[in-house]
């Protein structure tokens, strides 16, 4: 949505590496913040985006302003249900729906053979995953890694937001999430336990309050008997994560395969 960072110029270079035209787009959507203060809020800087678009290698930066995309109220919805039934779709009413109708109108005014995203925002990419499926759009969907700073606070433009002692506190994140890849193979493990074991230890720092903390079958999104041992799943499962440091909210997560439990995606 703008205010890019390394994140998004890694989806960007990973695009020029496998395509011969890039096109990115930089758009504040206001029909997916599903509270009008964090839209007001949410950082903006063309300047600074257009500079890293260029150094990426970008061949078009398509930066439409809300009348362009919206010159008319709109009346049309695109809901995809059940995989937007969790995490940010039962915490943030109405932001799929606004997702997909943006992400529905980029694909229709760029036709893209490729769509890059980051797995930072894992159920956003099942959500769009969804909806390219179900109504056949003629594009692939393309995971991308989520990109971490140095103490491993995954990449946001939000980030700005934090004071130091609120981002000195963030990276407990990624650190509950290193803790859950380390827990998934103990005898005994179940759902249940992982899901305890992250939520302690986030709830350690004091500034951290959950809206989320959720395990789910990914990409589906469908709710997991938190009794079921770990070591018995069939499929891939997602540890989902959003945590409010003062006004911001940080999502973060980690996707386990099932066949390979020391291995994370």
């Amino acid at each position: 949505m703008g205010y890019l960072h390394e994140g998004h110029g890694s989806l960007m270079r990973i695009a020029r590496q496998q395509c011969d035209l890039v096109v990115t787009s930089v758009f504040v959507n206001e029909l997916q913040f599903d509270e009008k203060d964090d839209f007001v809020r949410y950082p903006r800087d063309a300047e600074r985006d257009q500079k890293l678009a260029r150094q990426c290698g970008v061949d078009l930066f398509f930066m439409p302003d809300a009348e362009e995309m919206y010159p008319e109220p709109v009346l049309t919805n695109v809901v995809v249900s059940d995989v937007t039934a969790t995490m940010c779709g039962a915490t943030r009413p109405g932001h799929f729906d606004g997702v997909c109708v943006v992400v529905a109108k980029l694909f229709n005014i760029v036709q893209p053979d490729y769509s890059f995203y980051g797995m930072k925002d894992a159920q956003q990419i099942a959500v769009i995953e969804q909806m390219v499926n179900d109504l056949s759009f003629n594009v692939n969907i393309v995971r991308c890694p989520t990109v971490r700073e140095n103490d491993n606070l995954a990449m946001s433009s939000r980030n700005v937001f934090l004071s130091a002692e609120e981002r000195r506190q963030a990276v407990v994140l990624s650190q509950a999430l290193d803790e859950a890849s380390a827990a998934v193979l103990k005898e005994g493990m179940t759902f249940g336990k992982l899901e305890a074991l992250v939520t302690t230890r986030i709830c350690s720092m004091p500034l951290a309050v959950p809206v989320y903390i959720e395990i789910h079958y990914f990409p589906s999104m469908k709710k997991i008997n938190k009794e079921n041992l770990i070591v018995n799943a069939l499929d891939s499962f997602i540890v989902g994560l959003a945590v409010r440091f003062g006004k911001t909210r940080l999502i973060d997560n980690r996707v386990f395969d099932p066949k390979n439990l020391s291995i994370k995606i």
